[in-house]
């Protein structure tokens, strides 16, 4: 039965075909006998008339359905806007058969009130058909394709839903849906598409067990961040997989359509939403303006140059030392709208003739070592690049005619237990403290940014893919977290509202348990936590269980941005600052990684580090590495 109304399906969808054109005549003499029949009480008068005036109604119908489109055989698509069609077509025709039948032709004797009775019959008939056949082609697909297809749930029962539903039942897609859930409680047991809401989300794991479902959809692209948490958390507490439709954003820009699936992505993670910040004024610093990134090449850098070409700069110059990194970053941009320059910004040299061709307006540094356990062990790396490349950068910039200097901070700089954090933190002492001098300085503090280059997401990902197990310091460390494109952002805004030795920090919401981020990605990874094993190691040296935002002495001030705070801290005083950076600098690789690290905390009381076994250092010898020239110089402040 099912193979030959499969057959019969095929026949009748074929586009024009004699079927579809003999069943609406049928139903149109059909429609004008019956109509006949009522008009006179079953009693068949007058044949001649009818049967003279069948053709011209027959052919006014048909050019009417022809004209709005509905002479085809599609009819299990049928919706409501092919009952409007057929509405528009039936008034047509039937204007169109009175019109020749009395004014044209003078057939007196044809009732007016057949004229109505026949179009409300011919509306009826096409209609009812269409609806007919699809009900049957639903059955039959109810039947068939259930088979051998994955059991899934549909989180939603909204307009994304309903789309959901209509485009898995007609396509040839692995998934076969059992039904809904919804939090709504008007829509509790209704169907949806032929599917029933089945009940609400908290009682995803009894429906799931119920009907032996393996996955669930998340069809809600307009939930929050805090709402699709939830569904994820009752995915992961059922232990089924899960999958989400793209969001409205992209369904509405055509970058997606409502069947393509995807993964939920981590950043759908955070637990809150994505901040959104108006950059409207960041017009104003960037259009028409030379513009330099340090850091061009790396997560934060690059992003920072996309965004800062769509706001029309008079030239951006994208620096970097990673010669592959920046070699792609130019293929994206084009060479006629930024400039790659391979070099190190601690090169004052190269630095300065960059900026005397290009004549800076805004620096935006993002380049520096920011890898905590490697900088651990190399104190000295981390200062020399972080801090006294730093200053020597700022008096170049300075000296250069720059007006607006950005520096790109870290949450490890408030109270900072390593080496990393401490020269983050040294770094927004000094634009604070430096005299003014009419170049405005303004650091921009934030926390972890999800996907970038050594993050934790791609070290995880990596983990994953070689050793089928992931490796998390301490089961209670937890970090705040953002997108690359909030970070962005925030520098970005930072530019436009920052005044001179403001620190700003971006509102990142609560933070996140690192191991909850890692039972997330095995999750996505289409794993179970059964099959990836999640080993503690231990905190690193340097590292602390969770981060801060502010000092205690802080004071979280509002700012232009609702989601920007700037901190009220007192700036240190810059000739005991910078005459304790040049002892250090002097000493730097004459002393100790012991005294280094005591050197730090003088400046930066907060600064708290484990004590390490000191180097046996000859006493008759400085402590110098032998590939390191004796003959160090540093560019003071004053140079």
């Amino acid at each position: 039965m099912t193979r030959k109304f499969t057959r019969l399906t095929n026949l009748l969808l074929q586009e024009h075909s004699a079927i579809v054109l003999v069943l609406h005549i049928c139903l149109v003499f059909g429609s004008l006998l019956l109509s006949w029949l009522l008009r006179f009480e079953f009693h068949f008068r007058d044949p001649f008339i009818v049967l003279n005036a069948a053709p011209i109604l027959v052919f006014c119908r048909l050019a009417a359905m022809k004209q709005f489109r509905l002479l085809h055989g599609h009819w299990r698509y049928t919706d409501l806007e092919d009952a409007t069609d057929i509405a528009k077509a039936t008034l047509v025709g039937s204007i169109a058969f009175f019109l020749i039948m009395r004014p044209l032709l003078h057939v007196l004797q044809f009732p007016l009130s057949v004229y109505i009775i026949e179009a409300a019959l011919s509306a009826g008939a096409v209609a009812g058909v269409r609806i007919a056949f699809r009900v049957m082609a639903d059955a039959a697909v109810r039947i068939t394709s259930g088979h051998g297809r994955k059991q899934i749930l549909v989180i939603g029962a909204g307009f994304a839903g309903q789309m959901v539903l209509r485009e898995l039942q007609y396509s040839n897609s692995e998934y076969w849906v059992v039904g809904c859930l919804d939090d709504d409680s008007t829509k509790q047991g209704l169907k949806i598409q032929g599917k029933r809401v089945l009940g609400r989300v908290e009682q995803l794991a009894e429906i799931a067990s119920e009907h032996a479902v393996t996955e669930v959809l998340i069809a809600v692209p307009s939930a929050t961040k805090a709402q699709m948490r939830r569904f994820v958390n009752r995915c992961e507490a059922a232990g089924l997989k899960f999958s989400t439709v793209p969001s409205l954003q992209d369904l509405l820009s055509g970058k997606a359509k409502i069947i393509d699936l995807r993964e939920v992505k981590l950043d759908d993670l955070l637990g809150r939403d994505p901040v959104s910040i108006d950059l409207d004024a960041v017009q104003s610093v960037v259009h028409g303006r030379v513009i330099v990134v340090t850091g061009a090449a790396g997560s934060i850098g690059s992003e920072l140059c996309r965004q800062i070409l769509q706001y029309r700069p008079a030239k951006l110059i994208c620096v970097d030392q990673n010669e592959t990194g920046l070699f792609y970053l130019d293929m994206e941009l084009g060479k006629d709208r930024a400039t790659c320059c391979v070099a190190d910004y601690t090169d004052t040299d190269r630095m300065r003739r960059l900026f005397a061709t290009h004549l800076v307006d805004v620096v935006f540094h993002a380049a520096a070592y920011k890898h905590v356990p490697l900088m651990e062990a190399n104190p000295r790396e981390a200062l020399q690049n972080n801090v006294f490349g730093l200053m020597r950068f700022l008096n170049l910039a300075e000296s250069a005619g720059c007006d607006s200097f950005i520096l790109i901070s870290s949450d490890k700089a408030v109270s900072p237990t390593n080496v990393m954090g401490a020269t983050k933190r040294l770094g927004e002492l000094i634009l604070a403290s430096r005299p003014a001098s009419g170049m405005r300085c303004v650091s921009v503090r934030f926390g972890n940014v999800l996907g970038s280059q050594g993050s934790v997401v791609p070290v995880f990902q990596r983990q994953l893919a070689e050793q089928k197990r992931i490796t998390v310091t301490h089961p209670d460390v937890t970090r705040f977290f953002m997108t690359i494109r909030e970070a962005v952002s925030l520098v970005l805004q930072a530019s436009s509202i920052g005044s001179h030795r403001d620190v700003l920090v971006l509102d990142m919401g609560e933070p996140m348990r690192i191991v909850d981020l890692a039972r997330t990605l095995i999750r996505l990874s289409g794993k179970s936590e059964r099959e990836v094993e999640i080993v503690f190691t231990g905190l690193r040296p340097g590292e602390k269980l969770y981060e801060e935002l502010f000092y205690p002495h802080e004071q979280a001030l509002p700012t232009s941005c609702e989601k920007i705070k700037r901190t009220s801290g007192t700036a240190v005083s810059w000739e005991e600052l910078e005459s304790r950076l040049d002892d250090l600098r002097s000493d730097l690789f004459r002393i100790s990684d012991l005294d280094v690290r005591s050197r730090i905390k003088g400046i930066i009381p907060e600064y708290t580090f484990q004590d390490m076994p000191p180097i046996a250092l000859d006493p008759d010898q400085p402590w110098m590495p032998a590939a390191m020239d004796s003959d160090l110089h540093f560019a003071s402040a004053d140079d």
